[in-house]
């Protein structure tokens, strides 16, 4: 039986948005969230009653927001929107990231100013707990107003119309309704506009591309401190002097872990006397100016992420009023989704950049003259050809990365007969991020082998007892490199590896505060 989980509107942490896209959890609605709900709903009501003209309640939409539509056709004008908008392509969004738009779409409605029922926010909590996602493609949103496209696919399957997924089985969504007890949802004035406005579905990818991120982070600062020790690098470039009169928290915050990952280690102190090089590379020396750079980064797209996934980012608004006074309906423009688009574009510039500096490291240690070690990290190379064919993998990877990393943000597109002028991308700005880090995850890993490999030939002496755990745990899974061999599987292991153990606990485990 699954545990419980309450959302309250408004309170979701970026650790509750981590737990909603593994479905692990029965969701739940905060009792008290029910009374704004109701009065919300009944400003909309307020507004029909009235018969003023009021935006997506009695008009029509975007460049037919002057059309009027009669009381008997409001349910009508809610379905020809969802059916109408309803129009995206690509490959479909993995079942996950619909976790997590489910989710934060029913704790957006719930917050109490979107003028839907209750009823509208049970469904979509009802498609969460029942595993029944909609197939939502991942194309055809240019981030405002909200993720129309995507959130039309995820309606459709409220409304028994469109597909779905149930244990990874695509079938009608009428019949999964059917199969799990649920009545198909019958829109209200303003609800289908509720359910389609909105920045859920760029939200949820950032989310899923932050955590991503995260995770690489990790890993790329502990296959750098492995790295160092390969190539018999200093760590007096981490001194804690250095980077207190620069003043950058996150370059602070990093090089305390790069001291404590490389503390210990009898590599680092064979060399620390008799060493004629004055100075290491970049990619081993400013490893905490870069890391410390993408790390502040991503504690920012983190502070505004955590921000929208809690947000009303629908519209018009509706207000409900106070001490018997009527609601009010505020036309605005919270869907356009241009905080999440700039966020996702920092993301990635982050994630290129981890990649970057991790292809770098390689590449220093597959050159004998840089890093002292045997060419291309091999016994008799010539007749072997060690990691460089694996360090060509890594350039194109990390090339890959430089190309998608182009901002999103700044190619806006007027739609709509140019009412809506100017957009966001978010969408898009947020999709390629899941992408970008597989190329990352394969760089560092890569990484994580040739460093590795550049410890073992340092043989007897060891790493600090941090970094020999993580070299110890890679050779569980990948044997020393002796001679050429079918390589692939060893980078898929290596991969497999960061998949299955976030290395994330370790960095914690050495310094509490450094995320």
């Amino acid at each position: 039986m699954p545990s419980l989980f309450a959302i309250n509107p408004g309170a979701l942490s970026l650790a509750d948005c981590r737990l909603l896209t593994a479905g692990s959890h029965h969701l739940a609605l905060m009792p008290d969230a029910l009374e704004g709900i109701l009065a919300s709903a009944a400003a909309v009501q307020a507004v029909v009653a009235a018969g003023a003209p009021a935006y997506g309640i009695n008009t029509g939409f975007g460049k037919l927001a002057k059309t009027h539509i009669p009381d008997a056709q409001l349910e009508q004008l809610q379905l020809n929107l969802v059916r109408s908008h309803a129009v995206g392509t690509g490959p479909l969004l993995d079942d996950d990231t619909v976790r997590l738009i489910l989710a934060l779409k029913a704790a957006s409605l719930a917050r109490g100013y979107s003028g839907v029922r209750p009823a509208v926010i049970e469904a979509l909590l009802a498609l969460y707990n029942a595993g029944i996602l909609p197939c939502i493609p991942g194309k055809g949103s240019v981030g405002a107003s909200g993720d129309l496209a995507p959130l039309a696919h995820l309606t459709l399957a409220l409304l028994g119309e469109g597909e779905v997924r149930v244990g990874g089985v695509q079938m009608p969504a009428v019949e999964a309704l059917e199969d799990a007890g649920l009545e198909p949802l019958r829109l209200a004035a303003k609800e289908g506009l509720a359910l389609l406005n909105g920045t859920q579905v760029s939200t949820a990818l950032a989310l899923r591309g932050l955590f991503e991120a995260e995770e690489l982070f990790a890993a790329a600062v502990v296959a750098g401190a492995l790295s160092v020790d390969a190539a018999k690098g200093s760590d007096a470039p981490f001194d804690a002097r250095v980077q207190a009169v620069r003043g950058q928290p996150g370059q602070i915050a990093v090089a305390a872990v790069y001291r404590r990952l490389l503390e210990g280690s009898a590599i680092r102190a064979s060399h620390r006397v008799g060493d004629d090089r004055v100075q290491d590379p970049y990619s081993l020396r400013c490893q905490p100016q870069v890391m410390g750079a993408c790390l502040d980064v991503l504690r920012n797209a983190a502070r505004t992420l955590e921000i929208e996934a809690n947000a009303v980012t629908d519209n018009p608004l509706a207000f409900g009023g106070s001490d018997g006074e009527l609601g009010e309906v505020i036309s605005g423009g919270n869907f356009h989704a241009e905080p999440v688009a700039l966020a996702a574009d920092t993301l990635a510039l982050a994630i290129a950049e981890i990649g970057a500096l991790s292809e770098r490291r390689i590449a220093l240690l597959i050159d004998a003259s840089l890093s002292g070690l045997p060419p291309f990290l091999v016994a008799k190379p010539g007749l072997n050809s060690g990691f460089m064919m694996a360090h060509v993998t890594a350039a194109a990877l990390a090339s890959e990365n430089k190309s998608m990393a182009h901002p999103a943000s700044v190619d806006s597109l007027p739609t709509s007969a140019n009412q809506e002028d100017h957009v966001s991308m978010a969408t898009f700005a947020a999709r390629r991020l899941l992408e970008m880090a597989a190329n990352t995850r394969g760089i560092v890993a890569i990484e994580l082998l040739a460093a590795a490999q550049g410890v073992d030939f340092h043989a007897p002496l060891r790493s600090s007892q941090s970094l020999q755990r993580v070299r110890d745990a890679v050779r569980e899974r990948v044997p020393f490199y002796q001679e050429d061999r079918y390589f692939a599987p060893d980078i898929a292991a290596a991969i497999d590896y960061l998949h299955q153990e976030s290395l994330t606990p370790l960095l914690a485990e050495l310094l509490p505060s450094w995320g």
